[in-house]
């Protein structure tokens, strides 16, 4: 079966795609009866060189995503994976002639397509008195020893976009931008590296890959690469600058420590920007590594290949001049927001200026009751860790499933606290530690509750554990805290449930009290719907199991009683 995709039709999704494009951006325009996209204000390109670029659609934001001042005058799109038609070509070319451009530089990716259908229509514009010239970027590190064909067109032909685009703004003329741009692609490299094929829309997969396997060197149309492995981590990184650097391959691009690049971490469709963040850190750690300086870097989705999940890394040598014409202002509406700062060398951590001591890591003096407490504390980590699949499966019936992984996280927190520290015998300084601790490391909503609760309630217990009017305060302002800040009421279906509002005789009864609560509302919660939380985004009729951070307070308060009964 081909891959799902949240189009209408198969044959009407690229020119749907380009009136989206077109509708979203003030700044550009459909050529009619073609898919050419335009700037919006041609008349500006009078006396100015104009750019053309193009190929086949499935690569967005690549190609019409860089029309606009300091970049493309024009993009020609063609069916997804096919070359545009030379008709539409030409149609660009007059357009960009009739408005007034001095000359027309079209930039195409070195496939034979391509290269027939540009070509083409360049030989025609010039019959027609236009200046064409044309510039073939084959900048591909994949192959050793590369086919008559030659290197094919990736990701670096963005870099040519931007440069052949600034020089073009600043009112260079054609050989002289053609010159540059020249000189500079024999300095540009791109290799690519995949987890997943793609699909044409309405096709089966462009190839199989096996699960655990990734594709090294494959092009953006879905053409398999040189060489498959198996994925380690983020392993594929080292291995791909090896390759484009390896001064045995006919294609490598000669980079070497003290060199000055600039990068593009290219997603081909399907990364999540999570992982696209791990694979630029990468990146900066392998190139930094051997010694060369990194001075801009470019990540994010700039020429894709559908819904491939795999990245592209282009580097670019780069002198001042160069670098000057990479920094120049662009409306192209795809070009990102980018640091005209050197990357490498620096200072990127911020200290505090006046960090505050953490409770957790203050010398704390014992009291009377501190063994208890301790055995309290051990007897809840333990209680916890046990309990940690159930939670997890009481959380998989309306949440992501891992209330238990966040509760041992807490106990294991605490556990390593304890083998180093006494337990204080204040008992607000203790609820302080605790807060600290699983405010840190506990994670998600859970860990901001349980912090929020025991940071209100502190304040109420200061004079000694014996205190049970003080104790009843302390967790009614806890519950208040919880309620006010996570927006949950008793009811919803929550860990929230009312505290109790009657002065117990001893810390003993407040316990037991609590625990009786703990219990019916955990219970409760089973045919309740919820109305906060996570569980409140589904159905309630799949939700019939108790709340799984209900069932974890009922837990601590338990373990926390079993703890006290043998000190009554």
């Amino acid at each position: 079966m081909s891959s799902k995709k949240l189009i209408n039709a198969a044959d009407s999704c690229v020119d749907e795609a380009l009136c989206g494009l077109v509708r979203a951006s003030g700044g550009l325009s459909l050529l009619k009866g073609h898919r050419v996209v335009l700037q919006s204000d041609l008349e500006k390109l009078k006396g100015k060189v104009a750019l053309l670029s193009g190929g086949g659609s499935g690569h967005e934001p690549a190609h019409g995503g860089y029309v606009g001042a300091g970049m493309l005058s024009a993009a020609v799109a063609g069916g997804v994976f096919a070359s545009p038609p030379p008709a539409s070509i030409l149609a660009a070319i007059l357009s960009l002639h009739n408005a007034g451009a001095s000359g027309v530089l079209v930039i195409v990716k070195n496939y034979t397509g391509d290269r027939l259908n540009f070509g083409l229509a360049a030989e025609q514009a010039r019959n027609h008195g236009v200046a064409v010239d044309m510039v073939i970027v084959a900048e591909d590190c994949a192959f050793d020893q590369p086919s008559k064909a030659g290197r094919r067109g990736l990701c670096g032909t963005v870099f040519i976009h931007k440069l052949a685009g600034a020089l073009a703004e600043e009112g260079r003329p054609l050989d002289q931008i053609v010159s540059k741009v020249t000189e500079v692609l024999k300095g540009i490299g791109t290799l690519g590296v995949s987890l997943s094929p793609c699909s044409v829309p309405g096709c089966l997969p462009s190839f199989e890959l096996p699960p655990g396997d990734m594709e090294l060197g494959l092009g953006i149309h879905g053409e398999p690469g040189i060489k498959r492995s198996k994925v380690i981590q983020i392993e594929p990184l080292p291995t791909m600058i090896d390759h484009m650097t390896n001064p045995n391959s006919q294609s490598h691009l000669p980079v070497k420590s003290g060199d000055n690049v600039v990068v593009c971490v290219n997603n081909l469709g399907a990364l999540s920007c999570l992982e696209m963040a791990v694979v630029t850190r990468a990146a900066f750690m392998c190139l930094e590594g051997r010694g060369v300086v990194v001075a801009r870097v470019m990540s994010g989705s700039f020429m894709t290949s559908l819904e491939m999940a795999g990245v592209s890394l282009s580097l670019m040598k780069a002198d001042q001049e160069t670098l000057r014409l990479f920094d120049a202002k662009t409306s192209a509406p795809a070009w990102p927001n980018l640091s005209s700062v050197c990357v490498s060398g620096r200072s990127y951590m911020t200290v505090p200026r006046a960090a505050s001591t953490r409770p957790q890591d203050e010398q704390h003096s014992e009291g009377p009751l501190s063994p208890v407490m301790r055995k309290a504390l051990e007897r809840i980590c333990s209680t916890l860790s046990e309990k940690q699949e159930e939670l997890n499966s009481l959380d998989r019936a309306s949440g992501d499933g891992d209330c238990g992984n966040t509760h041992a996280q807490a106990a294991r927190t605490i556990q390593e606290w304890l083998r180093d520290h006494v337990v204080p015998g204040c008992p607000g300084k203790l609820l302080s530690v605790l807060a600290g601790l699983v405010q840190e490391k506990m994670g998600g909503s859970s860990g901001a509750l349980y912090s929020l609760f025991l940071t209100a309630a502190a304040g109420h217990v200061t004079k000694g554990w014996s205190n049970a009017a003080a104790w009843a305060s302390a967790m009614h302002a806890g519950t208040q805290a919880m309620k006010r800040y996570g927006g949950a009421e008793p009811g919803d279906r929550t860990m929230v449930r009312e505290a109790f509002d009657y002065i117990p005789l001893n810390l003993f009864v407040v316990f037991f009290a609590s625990l009786q609560k703990a219990a019916l509302g955990a219970e409760s919660t089973r045919n309740l719907t919820a109305k906060a939380g996570r569980a409140s985004y589904i159905a309630a009729e799949r939700v019939t199991l108790p709340d799984p951070g209900a069932v974890a307070v009922a837990a601590i308060f338990r373990a926390v009683l079993e703890s006290l009964e043998g000190q009554k």
